[in-house]
């Protein structure tokens, strides 16, 4: 399943790493040679290891709770039954249905079709629809965008080469990750270090300082353990399960976990109008019969005696003229209301009997049809010859009948714009109802057969379907709040560009006032420059075809944008795909939930915000944890290389290391790793880091040894060691709870208690006789460990001097 790993891979993750392999052999020398005090940071690696798993199994269940809810179950007859059944249960020979939006999840033969034509480019590449007919091949991973029909099922499973390819393809992955590749990063440059490191220490102790094999070993474990970052890949784990689990409680399918991160790092994010900003459901509110000029273009003599037969009265060639003086220019309200002579009257129900025509020879009707369905049903008179299923790429849809008198007619039923030559005076009248926010589908009589490549030229109105569309209620407080956080949404929509653009208008979108045709933009590949020029300075866009849809997402990130894109159907599979971060609702097609990141169940477009919000938190959190672990590193590499280079014993024991890391980096880190963030997410993770985690590093290492070197001075004689690591402890503890303090900023009540926790529990080990002993701390006489406060309070200072300078040069 693509939404999480197996528990076998979740444990083998957590334990069998780097870092781990690396501190469990120092661990077990330790057991050998040393006391178990300076074998501390084993068990924490084994506690830390212990929470990552937990965390990580608890997002795993629910991931997968959640899959299940948008699984795709395609619809298989059995027995003479279709029922809708899981993926998993197909065999071989099953007879699978397919209708518009559904995913192929095995390979087969097609054995029914009715105007079936298959996507096949998330395989193929070619991305022009393949029409099918019985006996041809279909592929698992590929989906249908028009039209409906049946296939046998001929290799399921691991047999199939293509669902071999999908199953790859969707196995639990990772969008690129900015946080994950910067600490690999880190942690590549930490492993160089550490091997010199470790070599210098104990040749210098062992041959220069002539220590005892066990005391040189305890001093290059203490060296080293403190180097490696070991919390820092364990946090980032538990800040994005943590996210997922949160996110999962607002029935938001996560189904790769970066893409928390990459959808708060996005400053684009392109909306698909239906379903995104408006709701599915549509209602018809208005029929328009068209004026005379039209009626008569529309009927006719093409009409002829069938329209007289329904009417009642007017044959042949007067059609035309008494539809036009009985009907004229009247709007049919409610489809009720209807003004007119006898003749009208007939004509109008002539136009309701070829809309439920319509409806009914389509078997999966589009949100726009199943409103044309529900104001006139079909009432079975009409016989459907051939069916032409809607297309994003058309525009329209369209059927062959055969009606109660005998007469053969073929309507086609669509886009005005695309249907009608430029000109037409019918399009002034749709630019009107568009500039409502209304959605308009032209009825028209088609003069040329339906499997005719040009049967939509010449075409002559009849009327006017004018659909009300149900906007969103959350979507302007949405759009808000993307425009709050400097992130640019741009809709892209299929339909009217001025219909789209008031309905935008209505939202509060800015710039929806200059909706962009896009059969007007610059095509690829030679416009690429310019249609990116196009889409910064537009905001709505119209009549947008599914290939464009994804010449745009690639259009706006050849200028260096973060594109986030939603949609829920199969006209947005190819964006989806290309986008940085694929959104869809759970009620979108099977194609659109296969190939996103993130998956709404609850259609509720107002959740991105949360995982906005989930995202800046992982990134803004790790940041500054990042910072405090890399500090530690820094400092442990400084210390090492100045007492190799001033041939003296490295100044601390593991324990003592242990114990400071717990209470400035450990515990801090996991309160700060999971708190509430808003801070915009930005580039450059590693840089940023770095920029505050080396001057931190050096001021505290140097910090350390001048106290160190200060207590080597001062105290001589037996027990001298313990003295002076004690001294170099307690300046080392104060500068790195000072770099907590910083990070920890802005404050709040709960952050302050947490640095001071740290600085009572200090305290505590410092006062309490058996925790001096259980970790060799024992401050001697009062003038060294009063020097070693005054030496933190100057690091501190420089510490704050360092940060406000480096922050004012390089402002948030």
């Amino acid at each position: 399943m693509r939404s999480s790993r197996s528990a076998v891979e979740i444990v083998r993750a957590n334990i069998f790493t780097r870092f781990n392999a690396i501190i469990g052999v120092l661990f077990a020398i330790i057991l050998v040679v040393g006391p178990i005090q300076d074998g501390l940071f084993g068990f924490v690696i084994v506690a830390n290891t212990g929470i990552g798993i937990v965390q990580e199994l608890r997002a795993k269940r629910t991931l997968d709770r959640l899959a299940v809810i948008g699984e795709a179950q395609p619809t298989v007859r059995r027995g003479g039954t279709a029922s809708r059944i899981p993926t998993a249960e197909v065999v071989l020979d099953d007879v699978i249905e397919l209708g518009p939006g559904d995913k192929v999840v095995v390979d087969g033969d097609v054995v029914e079709t009715d105007g079936l034509e298959i996507d096949e480019s998330l395989l193929t590449g070619e991305a022009d629809p393949v029409v099918k007919k019985p006996g041809d091949p279909v592929m698992s991973g590929s989906f249908v965008v028009a039209g409906g029909g049946a296939f046998t099922a001929t290799r399921v499973g691991r047999q199939a080469y293509a669902a071999q390819l999908a199953e790859e393809a969707s196995r639990f992955t990772l969008v690129h990750s900015e946080l994950r590749t910067g600490i690999s990063r880190i942690l590549k440059y930490v492993t160089w270090m550490m091997i010199p490191t470790a070599l210098g220490l104990i040749l210098s102790h062992l041959l220069t300082l002539g220590l005892p094999g066990d005391a040189a070993i305890r001093r290059m474990v203490a060296g080293i353990v403190p180097m490696i970052p070991e919390g820092l890949v364990l946090l980032t784990s538990v800040a994005f399960a943590i996210g997922v689990i949160r996110l999962g409680r607002k029935q938001c399918l996560v189904q790769e976990l970066p893409a928390i991160e990459g959808l708060a790092r996005v400053d684009v994010v392109c909306l698909d109008k239906t379903g995104t900003l408006t709701e599915g459901g549509m209602d018809v509110c208005e029929l328009r019969i068209l004026n005379g000029t039209g009626v008569a273009r529309g009927v006719g003599t093409d009409v002829g005696t069938d329209v007289g037969r329904g009417v009642g009265s007017g044959v042949g060639t007067d059609v035309g003229a008494d539809v036009g003086s009985g009907v004229g220019s009247d709007v049919v309200d409610d489809v009720d209301d209807v003004d007119g002579s006898s003749v009208g009257e007939g004509f109008v129900d002539h136009i309701r009997q070829v809309l439920g025509a319509l409806g009914g020879a389509d078997p999966r009707p589009n949100a726009s049809l199943q409103a044309v369905i529900d104001a006139y049903p079909a009432d079975g008179s009409w016989r459907c010859t051939r069916s032409l299923p809607f297309s994003s790429a058309r525009k329209y849809s369209g059927a062959s009948f055969s009606d109660p008198y005998g007469e053969s007619s073929t309507w086609l039923l669509g886009a005005p714009d695309v249907l009608l030559p430029t000109g037409d005076p019918t399009l002034a009248e749709t630019d009107e109802l568009n500039a409502q926010g209304l959605r308009v589908l032209l009825l028209a009589r088609a003069t040329r057969e339906l499997d005719d490549p040009e049967v939509a030229r010449g075409v002559r109105p009849a009327a006017l379907v004018v659909l009300e569309q149900r906007l969103r209620p959350d979507a302007p407080d949405t759009l808000r709040y993307f425009a709050e956080q400097r992130v640019d949404a741009k809709v892209i929509s299929g339909d009217n560009a001025v219909s789209v653009g008031a309905v935008a208008g209505k939202l509060g979108l800015p710039g929806a006032e200059a909706p962009v045709d896009a059969r007007e933009l610059p095509q690829l590949p030679a416009g690429r420059d310019a249609l990116g020029a196009a889409l910064d300075e537009g905001t709505v866009f119209g009549r947008v075809t599914p290939r464009q849809k994804r010449d745009m997402v690639g259009a706006l990130q050849s200028r260096g944008h973060a594109v986030a894109m939603t949609g829920d159907g199969v006209n947005d599979v190819l964006a989806l795909k290309d986008a940085d971060i694929g959104v869809s609702m759970g009620s979108g097609s099977e194609a659109t939930r296969a190939v996103a990141q993130i998956v709404l169940l609850n259609n509720s477009f107002a959740t991105l915000p949360s995982v906005v919000a989930e995202g800046r938190r992982v990134i803004g959190n790790i940041t500054r944890v990042a910072t405090l672990f890399l500090t530690k590193t820094v400092y442990s590499v400084l210390l090492a290389i100045l007492v190799a280079c001033c041939q003296i014993p490295y100044p601390y024991l593991p324990r003592h290391l242990t114990l400071l890391s717990t209470l400035t980096i450990g515990v801090p880190a996991f309160f700060l790793a999971l708190a509430p963030n808003k801070e915009r997410a930005r580039p450059h993770f590693v840089r940023r880091v770095m920029r505050y985690a080396i001057p931190s590093g050096l001021i505290t290492g140097l910090a350390a040894f001048a106290t160190y070197l200060l207590a080597r001075a001062y105290y001589t004689g037996p027990g001298s060691l313990a003295a002076e690591t004690s001294a170099a402890t307690l300046t080392l503890f104060l500068t790195a709870l000072w770099v907590l303090a910083i990070i920890a900023r802005p404050y709040t009540w709960w952050r302050v208690v947490l640095v001071l926790t740290m600085a009572v529990a200090f305290l505590v080990v410092l006062a309490t006789p058996w925790l001096q002993a259980f970790f060799d701390l024992r401050l001697v006489g009062t003038t060294m460990p009063w020097a070693a406060v005054g030496i933190a309070l100057v690091a501190s200072a420089l510490l704050e001097l360092t940060w406000r300078r480096i922050a004012h040069r390089f402002p948030t």
